[in-house]
C-alpha cells in the first residue's frame, strides 16, 4: 500500500513490477477500486511494472471537496505518472478511467504511450440521466441504486454468482461524495473533438451485455482513433476483467506486448 500525493490529492497506489521497466497504469470504473484489476494482473506480461491507482473519491485515495472534472481526474493522473516516473505509460482505463485516459492522451501526450478503451466512450449517458442519478443517491444512498447498478455492470451468469454480492459491497461503500463529483464529471464530459484527433495506438474492449457503455456506443468511439479495433467480450458486462479474466486478457495482453517498449 502505497500513498503518493498527486495534483494536491492524496491517491491510495498498487505497484508491482520491476522498477524502471515500462509502466502500465490502469484507471478503475465509478464506484469500484483498485482491486478491480486483481483477476486480469496474473495473465498479463511478466516484466512489465503494473501501477494500480484509487482516483480521487473512491478507494482509500482522498475526496477533496467541490466539482470536479475530467480534467481534474486526468491531472491527477499526470501529476502520478510525473511523481512515480512512470511515463510515457500504456494506460488502461475502464468506463470513468477510459474518459480519464482520453483526456491524458490529448492533454498530455508525451506521458501516454498507448490507451486501451475498456468499456467507455467519448461520452457517456447525457446530462438529465446523469441529474436523475444523483438526485436518487442523494435521496436514497448508493444502496437505493446498488441492484440497477450490478445489472448494468455483470452478464447474467455473473449477476447470479455469490461474486455479484461483494462487488455490491464495494460499490456502497464508495465515500458518496467521491461517487456523486465523479457522476457530475461524467455528466459534464463530451471528450468526442479531442478523441477524434488522437494519433496513437489504441486498443477498445467492450462487454456483450454491457448495461452501462454498450459495445456499439465502445465502438463508435474506437472509430474516432484511426486504426482502433473494437473486441467484444462474449458473456461479459460492463467489467469485463472481473467476470472474464482469461478473455480480457487475451486481448490485452498482446497489445502490452507490441507496444509497452515504444
Amino acid at each position: 500500500m502505497r500513498a503518493v500525493r498527486a495534483n494536491g490529492v492524496v491517491l491510495h497506489v498498487a505497484d508491482s513490477g520491476p522498477v524502471g521497466a515500462p509502466a502500465v497504469l490502469f484507471a478503475n470504473s465509478l464506484g469500484t477500486d483498485l482491486r478491480l484489476w486483481d483477476a486480469v494482473l496474473p495473465h498479463l506480461p511478466r516484466g512489465l511494472r503494473y501501477v494500480r491507482y484509487d482516483k480521487r473519491g473512491h478507494g482509500l485515495s482522498e475526496t477533496p471537496r467541490g466539482e470536479w472534472t475530467i480534467a481534474d481526474l486526468a491531472q491527477d493522473a499526470a501529476a502520478l505518472v510525473e511523481a512515480r516516473a512512470l511515463g510515457p505509460v500504456v494506460f488502461v482505463g475502464l468506463s470513468i478511467g477510459g474518459m480519464i485516459g482520453q483526456q491524458l492522451a490529448a492533454t498530455r501526450p508525451d506521458l501516454v504511450r498507448a490507451l486501451v478503451l475498456s468499456n467507455t466512450a467519448a461520452r457517456m449517458g447525457d446530462p438529465e440521466m446523469w441529474a436523475a442519478r444523483m438526485a436518487a443517491i442523494r435521496a436514497g444512498g448508493l444502496e437505493a441504486l446498488q441492484g440497477a447498478i450490478l445489472d448494468r455492470w455483470f452478464g447474467p451468469a455473473f449477476r447470479q454468482s455469490p461474486e455479484a454480492a461483494l462487488w455490491g459491497a464495494m460499490l456502497t461503500r464508495t465515500p458518496r461524495d467521491g461517487y456523486l463529483a465523479c457522476c457530475a464529471a461524467i455528466a459534464g464530459a463530451d471528450l468526442s473533438a479531442q478523441t477524434a484527433r488522437l494519433r496513437l495506438p489504441a486498443l477498445a474492449i467492450a462487454g456483450e451485455h454491457d448495461g452501462a457503455s454498450p459495445p456499439d456506443l465502445v465502438a463508435a468511439t474506437a472509430r474516432l482513433i484511426p486504426g482502433t479495433p473494437c473486441h467484444v467480450i462474449p458473456g461479459a458486462g460492463h467489467l469485463p476483467c472481473v467476470e472474464a479474466p482469461m478473455p480480457y486478457a487475451e486481448r490485452l495482453a498482446p497489445f502490452l506486448k507490441e507496444h509497452t517498449h515504444g
